[in-house]
């Protein structure tokens, strides 16, 4: 009996004194995303992003004999949306049938707009040679109409698109005149300066001319009234605008 105590007692004591227990505590680490967590990040929405145009010019800009939504502002505003995920986009427009750049100088400074737009397109020059002005006053008035073009950039000439006068020398209305030949050559010193300036300027020059000259042997490019581009003419500018826009926005 004494023995079996003691045999008792001297297991017991051996439990006692280990120094490790025989079961460890585990510590168990949650490495997963709590729930709740992971249904905020899902329902957040990705903020919205917002760019303003501003888009300077005379009746191409403005859609002379087109309906609002289909003068090229407008669809590139719509293609952008389309193509830029979560933005909005809000245009402005300066522009008016039978404008020269004498007169776009002043609507802008009536108009006074703010400088913080992201992107700015200007067209401008043909009713300068349509009504005979002196070329002298185009090589004055470009320049000074491109430089408030930046400003209302941002400051920034990356965000500037001069897109090309549309020739309308290939239209109906165009070939009525005695000089058709000549509209052609009088644009294509109007497009000449302009692009040379914007490049030396580091301001980007579209050339959509050759589309407009098309106009005869495809009439669907020409708008109702004869003369200025259709809906269709103005989806193919934006074709070439678009890509221009987006790098330019992003």
């Amino acid at each position: 009996m004494k023995i079996h105590l003691l045999i008792c007692c001297f297991i017991l004591n051996l439990n006692c004194n280990t120094d490790k227990p025989i079961l460890e505590e585990t510590e168990i680490t949650d490495t997963e995303t709590p729930k709740e967590i992971i249904e905020e990040v899902e329902n957040t929405p990705n903020p919205q992003k917002k760019y303003k145009i501003l888009a300077l010019g005379d009746s191409y800009t403005i859609g002379q004999s087109v309906c609002e939504t289909c003068r090229f502002p407008e669809q590139l505003k719509s293609k952008l949306e389309n193509n830029i995920a979560n933005s909005e986009i809000s245009l402005d427009v300066i522009a008016q049938t039978g404008w020269t750049t004498t007169n776009l100088q002043t609507a802008i400074n009536s108009n006074n707009p703010s400088n913080d737009f992201d992107l700015v397109t200007l067209l401008i020059g043909v009713n300068n040679q349509y009504q005979n002005k002196a070329f002298s006053i185009y090589e004055a008035e470009f320049p000074q109409l491109l430089s408030k073009a930046i400003a209302l950039a941002k400051g920034k000439s990356s965000k500037v698109i001069v897109i090309s006068i549309p020739d309308y020398a290939y239209t109906p209305f165009g070939q009525s005149s005695s000089n058709s030949g000549t509209i052609s050559q009088q644009l294509d010193l109007y497009n000449n300066f302009a692009e040379t300036y914007s490049k030396e300027n580091n301001v980007t020059f579209i050339n959509i001319t050759d589309i407009t000259r098309n106009g005869l042997s495809n009439p669907e490019l020409v708008a109702s009234d004869g003369l200025h581009p259709s809906q269709l003419a103005y989806s193919k500018f934006v074709e070439r605008l678009l890509p221009l826009a987006i790098e330019k926005l992003d």
